[in-house]
């Protein structure tokens, strides 16, 4: 056997698989044009930075890092916002995506749009804001660039982004605690909630009474009217520290709340 044209064969077929790997002239195309242009739901806090954020393409970040730069700069987006993905820029080893326009001083990222009816146009912005709500983000693989679609691209970006569209609310219940989530489902109160959370799981109530108790601001919350189930949900700042639940007629203490307008 000539081992010598083994070995070839052998480079050959691995030079071959390695080329297959790598991301092709077409797919560079297609993730240009499938990701220009998006609109994406955030799904945690996004920072204002000229210097493009890192984002790892196995779906890791540096949250602490982000909202201090949050902190200094500002938010570009938060929770439940919705952004657009307005320049793609494929490089040998990561893509950069500027989001919102990026940080740029003296127009908003929306001052470009134009809309209107037939063949007259015009801008939706006058372009007088003095600096862009954007960011920059740079997914990073630390190799050359491998084969890929803008879907498996939006897959890496789903910790940040959610590219379907969902509300505000359903992108804040994920990532409330499963008790949490369960009362909120259950539609009851629990202690340790905070406001946001009662309002998920019971609506806003029909009354509220406030009081000072050996120094402590309280916060009731009334749900319900006489005849009937009446619920107090007590806070003591913003967080839920006792729920009690009775009915109109008795007793004193369900009948005397209900009489504050």
């Amino acid at each position: 056997m000539n081992w010598c044209c083994v070995a070839l064969a052998l480079v050959g077929s691995f030079s071959l698989a390695r080329a297959a790997d790598k991301l092709t002239p077409e797919e560079r195309v297609e993730l240009v044009r499938g990701l220009s242009s998006e609109y994406a739901t955030v799904k945690g806090l996004l920072p204002r930075s000229k210097k493009p954020l890192e984002f790892e393409s196995t779906g890791q970040y540096d949250s602490k890092k982000w909202t201090e730069i949050a902190r200094t700069f500002g938010p570009a987006a938060r929770v439940g916002d919705l952004v657009q993905l307005t320049k793609v820029t494929i490089e040998d080893d990561a893509i950069l995506f500027e989001i919102n326009g990026g940080v740029k001083n003296g127009r908003h990222w929306y001052d470009h749009v134009e809309v209107g009816m037939g063949n007259r146009t015009g801008p939706i912005s006058n372009g007088t804001g003095t600096a862009s709500t954007g960011t920059n983000i740079e997914l990073e693989f630390h190799q050359p660039l491998p084969s890929m679609t803008s879907t498996d691209v939006k897959k890496m970006l789903a910790p940040i982004f959610d590219f379907e569209k969902h509300s505000a609310t359903q992108l804040y219940s994920e990532t409330l605690a499963p008790e949490v989530k369960k009362a909120i489902a259950e539609k009851r109160a629990e202690t340790g909630m905070d406001k946001d959370q009662v309002v998920l799981a019971m609506g806003r109530p029909e009354h509220k009474q406030r009081e000072t108790k050996d120094g402590d601001e309280l916060e009731d919350w009334i749900y319900g009217k006489p005849p009937g189930r009446i619920v107090f949900v007590t806070f003591s700042g913003s967080k839920v520290v006792k729920v009690k639940e009775t009915y109109a007629g008795l007793g004193a203490e369900a009948a005397a709340p209900l009489a504050v307008p």
